[in-house]
């Protein structure tokens, strides 16, 4: 790996994990804005922490070296999830927030496609199993 594609690298798994994290403290506090997300889906309050719990992991899968792939798949998961979610019942705008989440879901969701698109073919990642040949 050549030190551009290193940095780059790392610069996409820093910005899905950071903002992962990031939402994680609205999400396990209970933030207005987090309890009405939930509340349209009609999956407060267990939705709200499962999928707190599933970007956790998926942070600390990316952040770590040996398993980026698999928290750039979880991330792409959960990131879809969201996306759907602001399309079909969210709306773009949650609560006057400017359409601030829908974009935090479509970087990450973008930072987490190209990991899987790096790392697909790097010997020694589980997806070179999977997507390599």
């Amino acid at each position: 790996m050549t030190k551009k594609s290193a940095v780059l690298v790392w610069i996409l798994r820093l910005l899905a994990a950071v903002i992962m994290l990031q939402t994680l403290y609205f999400k396990f506090t209970a933030s207005e804005e987090s309890v009405y997300i939930f509340t349209t889906l009609h999956m407060e309050p267990w939705g709200r922490i499962g999928i707190g719990v599933m970007e956790l992991l998926a942070s600390v899968l990316i952040l770590y070296h040996r398993t980026t792939a698999w928290g750039a798949l979880l991330g792409m998961g959960l990131m879809a999830g969201a996306l759907f979610s602001h399309l079909t019942q969210l709306g773009i705008e949650v609560m006057g927030d400017g359409g601030l989440l829908f974009i935090y879901a479509c970087v990450v969701f973008m930072a987490c496609l190209l990991l899987v698109l790096l790392y697909r073919k790097r010997p020694g990642t589980p997806l070179f199993f999977l997507l390599g040949k």
